[in-house]
C-alpha cells in the first residue's frame, strides 16, 4: 500500500499517477510548466518496494513533468500529457521511463513513442552522464532521428486536436533540445563549428523566438532558447561578452519583446549590486512586461536595495480614479508624498482629516500628494466611493491589493505608511512622520528648500 500525494483544488476530474521508482532517490516530483520553466508543485515519497503516487487535479491541459531531478534540467525528468480524468501509470529506472499497465492515455501513448525514438540521443545529450559520447557518433544519430522526426506523425493522430499540434511543437523542441544540450555539456572532445552536423544549421533562435506560445508551453523553453542564442553565437562568430555587451548580443536574436524581458531578469539574476542592476535595467527594463516578469524583478532587486537616502524611487505607474495612468517618471520636478492606505483601515483614516489639511498648507507649492490604495481589486468601487463620499484631495491611485510592487518593493508591512520623495526622484524618507505629526510638513519643506 502506498498514499496518494493529492495536489490542486477539487472540482474537476483527477489525473490519478500510479508509479513504481527502481532506483535510489528520496522523492519523485511533479512540476508544472510556468512560461518555459518547471515548477515543482508536489513531492512523493515511494514506499519501501517504491511505488509511489499523486492525485493532481490539473491547472490546465498540457504538459506536466515527472521525475527525480531538478526544476532546471531535463535530466531525470520526463514530460506527460495530462488533462482532467487521465491516468497514468510507469516506471522510473535510472535510464529513462516506461509506461506500463492498460489506462495510459492515447496521448500519452503516442508521446511515448516518439520518446523511444529519440532515445539515443537524449541518452548522449541528457542523460550524459551515463554514456561516453563524442560528436563523432553522436552527429549521425542526431541526423538520422533528425530525418525521422520529420515523417515520424505521417499516419499517427489522436482524436486530441489540440494535443496533435502541441505534439508538432514538442518534437520540435525536443530536436533542438537535444542538439544544443549535447554541445553545451562536457565530452572529451568538442567540435568546431565547421564540424557541425548538416542540422545545426536550421537551428535559428529567431524563429524559436518568434511568439511566448511555443517556447511557454515546453517545460525547459527558456534552457532550449539561452541554449540555441548560445550556439548561434558561436555559428556567426559573435565572441561571448559579459554584462550589456552580451546581453545587447543575446537580445538581437529575439523578436518578441516578452522573451526579450526573460532574458533581461535572466541576466539580472547575476547582478551582485544594486548599481550594476540600475544600469541595466536602465538600458533594458522596458522589456520587462508581464505581471510574471515583474514580481521576478522584485524579487531580484529586493535583496539588492538599502532604500536609504538619495537612491532611486522606485518607478511605479498605477491608474487614477478615472483610469488615467500616473507614474513616478511623470511626478519629476515635484517633492512627492505618498500614502499608503486602505479604506478598511483604521488608523490610516484617522489620518484623513490631517492630510487635507497639510495639502491644503501645501497648496501652491510643488508638493505632489499620492494616496495609493492597497485595497483588494474586489474593492474597488468600495474605493472609489469613499472618494467621492469624503471628498479626498490630492492624487488618488489604485495599486491593485496588499501584493502590488510598491508595497514589496518598500516593505510596506504595516499601514498607513507615508514615504517622500525629492524632485529628482530620489529618495527623502520611505518611513515619513504621519500627516498628524507637525514633523511631516517640516519635512516637505526642508526638502523643497534643497535644490
Amino acid at each position: 500500500m502506498f498514499l496518494l500525494t493529492v495536489v490542486g483544488t477539487m472540482g474537476q476530474t483527477p489525473v490519478e499517477v500510479t508509479g513504481l521508482l527502481k532506483k535510489k532517490r528520496p522523492a519523485v516530483k511533479l512540476f508544472k510548466v510556468d512560461e518555459g520553466k518547471t515548477v515543482e508543485i508536489a513531492s512523493a515519497m515511494p514506499a519501501q518496494d517504491g511505488k509511489f503516487g499523486f492525485l493532481f487535479y490539473p491547472g490546465y491541459e498540457g504538459l506536466y513533468v515527472i521525475g527525480t531531478g531538478t526544476t532546471s534540467s531535463p535530466n531525470e525528468n520526463y514530460k506527460f500529457y495530462l488533462k482532467a480524468g487521465d491516468k497514468l501509470s510507469l516506471i522510473l529506472d535510472e535510464k529513462n521511463y516506461e509506461l506500463i499497465g492498460k489506462n495510459n492515455s492515447e496521448e500519452n501513448l503516442l508521446l511515448d513513442q516518439w520518446t523511444k525514438l529519440s532515445d539515443p540521443i537524449y541518452q548522449k545529450s541528457i542523460n550524459f552522464m551515463g554514456t561516453n559520447s563524442t560528436f563523432v557518433d553522436f552527429f549521425p544519430e542526431l541526423e538520422t532521428i533528425a530525418v525521422q522526426s520529420r515523417t515520424f506523425l505521417n499516419g499517427k493522430a489522436t482524436k486530441n486536436k489540440k494535443f496533435n499540434q502541441q505534439l508538432k511543437n514538442i518534437i520540435q523542441l525536443d530536436m533542438v533540445n537535444y542538439a544544443t544540450s549535447f554541445l553545451n555539456t562536457p565530452r572529451s572532445a568538442h567540435p568546431s563549428v565547421e564540424e557541425y552536423s548538416s542540422y545545426y544549421a536550421t537551428l535559428k533562435a529567431q524563429d524559436l523566438a518568434k511568439t511566448t506560445s511555443l517556447l511557454y508551453s515546453y517545460p525547459w523553453g527558456n534552457r532550449v532558447l539561452s541554449a540555441t542564442i548560445s550556439v548561434n553565437l558561436r555559428q556567426q562568430n559573435i565572441k561571448y561578452a559579459p554584462g550589456l555587451e552580451g546581453l545587447k548580443s543575446t537580445l538581437s536574436f529575439i523578436p518578441n519583446d516578452t522573451l526579450k524581458g526573460d532574458a533581461v531578469l535572466e541576466s539580472a539574476m547575476r547582478y551582485k549590486n544594486y548599481t550594476d542592476y540600475k544600469e541595466l535595467m536602465d538600458a533594458y527594463g522596458k522589456y520587462v512586461l508581464t505581471a510574471g516578469q515583474k514580481k521576478r524583478d522584485l524579487d531580484i532587486v529586493t535583496p539588492l536595495l538599502t532604500l536609504k537616502p538619495g537612491d532611486d524611487a522606485y518607478a511605479f505607474s498605477y491608474p487614477d480614479k478615472e483610469g488615467k495612468t500616473v507614474s513616478m517618471a511623470s511626478l519629476k520636478g515635484k517633492v512627492v508624498l505618498v500614502d499608503v492606505w486602505a479604506t478598511w483601515c483604521g488608523p490610516c483614516k484617522a489620518e484623513i482629516p490631517h492630510l487635507k489639511k497639510l495639502e491644503e498648507e501645501m497648496k501652491g507649492k510643488d508638493v505632489e500628494i499620492i494616496s495609493l490604495s492597497t485595497d483588494a481589486p474586489k474593492d474597488k468601487e468600495k474605493w472609489l466611493k469613499m472618494i467621492k463620499d469624503e471628498n479626498l484631495g490630492g492624487t488618488q491611485l489604485f495599486a491593485g491589493g496588499p501584493g502590488n510592487e510598491f508595497s514589496q518593493y518598500y516593505k510596506v508591512n504595516t499601514i498607513p505608511r507615508f514615504l517622500v520623495f525629492n524632485r529628482q526622484g530620489k529618495i527623502v524618507s520611505v518611513d515619513s512622520p504621519r500627516p498628524s505629526n507637525p514633523a511631516l510638513k517640516a519635512l516637505l519643506e526642508k526638502t523643497l528648500a534643497t535644490k
